[in-house]
């Protein structure tokens, strides 16, 4: 008698999602992702030297850009896309025409729980995103919308509806995400530690964005999430997803969107070199003690009703108050503008905003 044919279900989101890797080198580790990134389309942003050819296992449904494209495709505006640092990434969001981005770095691997079982990463960053976040009232049951989880005694009910989820934002095993200093002084230490748990990031608190393992609405958030001046030709480096971080927050809480941080997480395979990391990082150590306390402080004028106009005046704000810290504050503020010039140029139509849920309040 033959078997009845095994029907495998269809991936969410399979044709709303687009997922961006940055790389300097071949993608082999794709193979280890293969059984949950090959339904899907993958956005490779090469970084580096153009003329190196980057090998992408059969199989994979991909766009491959290096600094020629990006160059050709937005022209004089491709200053603002960093170079010689994964910051370039954030190309990739610009191109995505899909409502979804997930991003991961290349030397990103495929976790196990604590019961040995593969995590499947993107499933998990699409369950956060298409369930809503609470950033108005902690909920110490943390993520009330996960099976087997709820609101607890004395939560506001006139809360319990929650806001959309603009940001998911996923852990690592394995090698920290460490600075350099800490790297310096703990070079043997490692993330063993699974915590089965997710939970809103409450408005007004901000957090430390890694963009390895990383998932966001483009269309809530999209324009928000970039990754700044980095890399060659730059004073700084490895604050790039820190910087979209610290942005993409202050906007969420403006306008009402929410960020979740916990589940899922990825093995992170290798610990960069932390003498090279120090000196990548040194300015943003001693700028970050000026920078938390200015986007602490950030007041976004009611006008401000979609991601865009929010982060035109972030820049003006970032020029004013910043720009006394260091001239590479003067600089960043106006890529922040040409980031955004550039986007609409590529989305002509715009993105669905976050102007739509705000106006049906």
């Amino acid at each position: 008698m033959a078997q009845p044919a095994t029907i495998s279900p269809t991936p969410l989101l399979k044709d709303e999602l687009d997922i961006v890797i940055p790389t300097i080198r071949n993608l082999d580790f794709l193979e280890m992702w293969r059984p949950f990134f090959l339904p899907y389309h993958l956005i490779i942003v090469q970084d580096g030297d153009p003329s190196k050819t980057i090998k992408v296992p059969a199989g994979f449904d991909y766009e491959l850009y290096n600094r020629n494209d990006i160059n050709k495709i937005l022209g004089p505006k491709a200053s603002c896309i960093s170079f010689k640092d994964s910051a370039c990434r954030c190309f990739g969001y610009m191109v995505s025409k899909k409502k979804y981005i997930y991003t991961i770095d290349d030397d990103c691997f495929v976790a196990k729980d604590p019961s040995g079982k593969d995590i499947n990463a993107l499933e998990q960053h699409i369950k956060n995103l298409l369930s809503p976040s609470t950033p108005f009232f902690f909920n110490t049951l943390y993520d009330p919308y996960r099976a087997g989880a709820d609101f607890v005694r004395g939560y506001p009910f006139s809360l319990r509806e929650g806001v959309p989820t603009a940001v998911s934002h996923g852990l690592w095993l394995n090698i920290p995400d460490y600075d350099a200093p800490t790297q310096l002084v703990k070079p043997l230490e490692r993330n063993t530690r699974y915590v089965d748990a997710i939970m809103t990031i409450t408005k007004g608190t901000l957090f430390p964005m890694c963009g390895m393992n990383l998932a966001f609405n483009r269309e809530l958030i999209g324009p928000a999430m970039y990754f700044g001046l980095m890399g060659d030709g730059q004073p700084i480096g490895r604050y790039d997803d820190m910087w979209a971080g610290w942005c993409t927050k202050v906007i969420c809480d403006h306008l009402g969107l929410g960020v979740k941080s916990g589940l899922p997480y990825i093995w992170h395979s290798k610990a960069s070199n932390p003498f090279v990391n120090l000196k990548k990082e040194y300015k943003g150590i001693y700028w970050q003690e000026e920078l938390i306390p200015f986007f602490q402080s950030v007041t976004l004028p009611k006008d401000c009703s979609t991601v865009q106009k929010c982060y035109i005046e972030l820049s003006k704000q970032v020029k004013e108050k910043l720009g006394k810290v260091d001239e590479y504050f003067n600089k960043l503020a106006d890529a922040m503008v040409t980031w955004i010039e550039a986007w609409d140029e590529l989305n002509p139509t715009g993105a669905k905003s976050a102007e739509l849920f705000n106006a049906g309040k």
